[in-house]
């Protein structure tokens, strides 16, 4: 069942996006990194935004308590960078995903582990139709002030596997009977329909290491999205959700990464790529 702690944040919490694609690109993300940036400090925490590959190091990853990847599509890291986003994730860095960044690293096991599921594919959205989305499975800050049902006007995403299968717990279902799916389906992603969910260990993890947590939602296709505040809502409640995981500095100050700056200290929140 999903927990919140009862850690004092010690520091503002500091979350790289990284937003880069390498295929479909989403003409939303500028809307998104901005709708996150200018939310950030409500909520304690510090963005930072890159699309740069080479920001992938040990040490510059170390400052980070989250990586939030945003929209991905293709292979967005080099194999030195991967290497380094995993051993982050080993250190106990935590992972958020949004949208599309299911369909990225395709053929990266451990990254596919640590967002839950790989994409498959999606019906076209409709102007006619906005599809019903269920709150499912236990309590979650992620769901806290959504509408039950929730009708929402984006793409609603099939996966290549149950998100269940390697640990995840499943918080949104796309109710299958509002909205018309052509398929083909491929692949078994279980029921009720995975749309969000969160694991309390990232399963990507190496069994000798120290998981954080990690959040997904497949939402976040439209401009107009971003701007609607239920959703920033359910993506701010997993955000907040996920750093209180307790292995990074945010709340842990014996963690090995995560930001240092204290509350009273002078974190920033930019937009622009970090420097």
């Amino acid at each position: 069942m999903a927990q919140t702690t009862n850690a004092t944040q010690l520091n503002t919490a500091r979350i790289l996006i990284y937003s880069a694609t390498r295929d479909f690109r989403h003409d939303s993300i500028p809307t998104a990194v901005d709708a996150l940036v200018q939310r950030g400090p409500s909520y304690q925490v510090a963005f930072d935004h890159t699309e740069d590959q080479t920001w992938f190091t040990d040490e510059r990853l170390a400052q980070y308590d989250a990586v939030l990847f945003l929209s991905n599509t293709g292979e967005v890291l080099d194999e030195a960078g991967k290497a380094a986003f995993e051993r982050y994730l080993d250190l106990g860095g935590n992972f958020v995903g949004i949208h599309s960044a299911s369909d990225a690293l395709r053929n990266t096991t451990w990254f596919i582990h640590e967002v839950g599921a790989a994409f498959d594919y999606h019906p076209e959205i409709t102007d006619a139709i906005s599809p019903t989305i269920d709150i499912v499975g236990p309590s979650h800050p992620s769901t806290a002030g959504l509408p039950n049902p929730w009708p929402v006007r984006d793409e609603m995403y099939n996966f290549k596997s149950d998100p269940r299968s390697i640990g995840a717990v499943v918080v949104l279902s796309a109710k299958e009977s509002s909205y018309t799916d052509p398929g083909p389906r491929k692949f078994d992603q279980g029921t009720p329909h995975p749309t969000a969910w969160y694991q309390e260990h990232g399963a990507g993890v190496d069994t000798n290491g120290t998981a954080g947590r990690s959040f997904y939602t497949s939402l976040g296709h439209l401009n107009e999205t971003w701007q609607d505040s239920t959703f920033l809502g359910h993506v701010f409640g997993g955000i907040q959700w996920t750093l209180q995981s307790n292995t990074t500095r945010a709340f842990n100050s014996s963690a090995k990464v995560g930001n240092g700056t204290s509350l009273s200290g002078s974190a920033s929140t930019t937009g622009s790529s970090p420097r």
